[in-house]
């Protein structure tokens, strides 16, 4: 029964990298940054995930200003935390440590109860001839589907 709405997605992410593992963390916001994503103003452009003292954070999430906030409104690019195990995060850690990974932001979400939670994954940056792989074979998908339909 999990029933969350998704709030936005990273298409580029998928594009860009090789993702290895997914986890889902929450996000410490202020009350004018969860009214701003409710709305859908959040963008994942240059965002990405990093762990410093045991504790994981995003940097660059760009959370629009709330139209209402008033003099209350948030700063858009804060550093926020983000909510992972200990585990998790030492298993991350570990892997950002070597070279060529990553900690992105996947997609936004809302779960059951309300609260506003990051996708985040554990990606490994594509070489050029994989995003090439890649658009061929989604333009050979498409080919296909458009050939089923004619039928």
């Amino acid at each position: 029964m999990n029933q969350h709405i998704i709030i936005a997605k990273n298409k580029k992410a998928y594009f860009l990298y090789e993702i290895i593992e997914t986890f889902v963390a929450g996000i410490v916001l202020t009350g004018s940054e969860i009214k701003s994503i409710r709305a859908g103003k959040i963008n994942f452009v240059d965002s990405y995930g990093i762990i410093e003292n045991g504790e994981a954070y995003i940097k660059g999430l760009h959370i629009a200003p709330y139209e209402r906030g008033g003099y209350a409104n948030h700063e858009p690019t804060r550093q926020r935390k983000l909510l992972l195990t200990k585990k998790e995060i030492q298993k991350i850690a570990k892997r950002i440590a070597e070279k060529g990974y990553t900690f992105i932001p996947l997609s936004c979400f809302i779960n059951e109860k309300g609260y506003a939670k990051l996708e985040m994954g554990l990606a490994r940056g594509k070489k050029a001839y994989d995003k090439r792989e890649a658009i061929k074979q989604r333009d050979n998908t498409r080919e296909n589907q458009r050939n089923l339909s004619d039928y």
